[in-house]
């Protein structure tokens, strides 16, 4: 009895193993065949950072097709400064909404350094929590990229 029954707990887990194999290749096989999705994190106020992240997401454009990706760069805690109008990185942001990237600023961090949308790049889009986005779109099967 217990033998039967350890046969059929393990074939239920063998079961159960394939069904969530064969949904995360579903899954994968529908977003190849859909628009790929990056969500690309900056939380450093280096310029350099942002410019690499700025280049990641017009290579990705780039390799995969503009119209085949969806990219979106969220900003939060000191790399928020890089998203403001008066950042050394502005015209690049410019390039980058006019490339179709997303350039999402993280509304906690603006609260918590007295940031108002006026000091902001005109044309960005705005999140309530930087993380909790960017936890929201790997779950939404969106790639994550930190450079």
């Amino acid at each position: 009895m217990i033998v039967a029954f350890s046969r059929a707990l393990a074939v239920a887990g063998l079961a159960l193993g394939v069904a969530s194999c064969a949904q995360l290749q579903s899954s994968e096989d529908s977003q190849a065949a859909g628009r790929q999705k990056v969500v690309i994190q900056v939380s450093d106020p280096d310029p350099a950072k942002w410019n690499l992240a700025l280049n990641n997401a017009r290579n990705i454009q780039a390799d995969l097709g503009k119209d085949k990706v969806e990219v979106e760069i969220v900003a939060y805690g000191p790399g928020l400064a890089m998203l403001k109008a008066d950042s050394k990185v502005a015209p690049r942001l410019a390039q980058a909404l006019d490339g179709g990237i997303g350039l999402m600023a993280c509304e906690n961090t603006m609260r918590n350094t007295k940031t108002k949308k006026d000091d902001m790049y005109h044309g960005i889009r705005y999140v309530d929590a930087g993380v909790v986005h960017i936890m929201r779109r790997q779950r939404q099967g969106w790639s994550y990229v930190r450079p």
